[in-house]
């Protein structure tokens, strides 16, 4: 036999062992077979949902609709006192902010369980010329934006704050925002000069949000 020949055979009883083979999945039931439960197939579903983490502090894409991009935009807040008001121990507001007058929003977007937010500084602000004031005098109120809850600010220092935890519900999904407003405190008397900057002279605070 040549191997065409032999070729056919082979398929041909292959084609006849067809109707015995299971092949997922269909499934044919004829006769009383067709009564409960009759002919089944399956179809296995998988959801692969990332894990998101988003954090917004001033100028930044919108949280709210669920659409995360990243925006590269850094504010800066100005204290400007006049000479009178140095030191004397009344708060001053800031200008600029997202929200204008020293005012930023800020959010914290989740799905995987607790959020840690802290802020770091790397040294007090300074003016170039030997002079500094600490972080300790720039205050932060946190007031309810969209959220029930206000996202609570960290306490800024000179170095890195204390941690603030989000605890997450049973959902493990946290949305949650303010408006973070900022104050000069004004309890000390400097000599006048330019502190902090456009990211010089210590002036960025750096925000960081981190889950398990």
């Amino acid at each position: 036999m040549n191997r065409s020949g032999a070729l056919r055979n082979l398929l041909g009883a292959a084609s006849l062992m067809l109707p015995v083979m299971v092949i997922a999945e269909s499934n044919v039931q004829t006769g009383g077979a067709t009564a409960t439960p009759g002919a089944t197939a399956h179809v296995d579903f998988s959801l692969v949902i990332p894990q998101i983490l988003y954090l917004r502090v001033g100028t930044g894409s919108s949280y709210t609709t669920g659409v995360y991009t990243a925006n590269t935009a850094v504010d800066e807040i100005v204290f400007s006192p006049t000479a009178a008001q140095v030191g004397n121990g009344t708060a001053i507001a800031g200008t600029g902010g997202d929200l204008t007058g020293g005012v930023e929003t800020a959010a914290v977007v989740s799905n995987f369980g607790n959020v840690t937010l802290n802020a770091t500084a790397s040294g007090a602000l300074i003016d170039g010329t030997g002079d500094s004031i600490p972080f300790t005098q720039i205050t932060t109120a946190a007031t309810t934006l969209t959220s029930a809850t206000a996202l609570p600010a960290p306490v800024l220092t000179n170095t890195t704050s204390a941690n603030v935890v989000l605890t997450a519900p049973a959902s493990k999904v946290i949305v949650q925002d303010a408006k973070w407003t900022y104050h000069y405190a004004n309890t000390v008397a400097v000599p006048g000069g330019i502190y902090g900057g456009v990211n010089v002279n210590n002036s960025r605070v750096v925000y960081t949000a981190t889950m398990p």
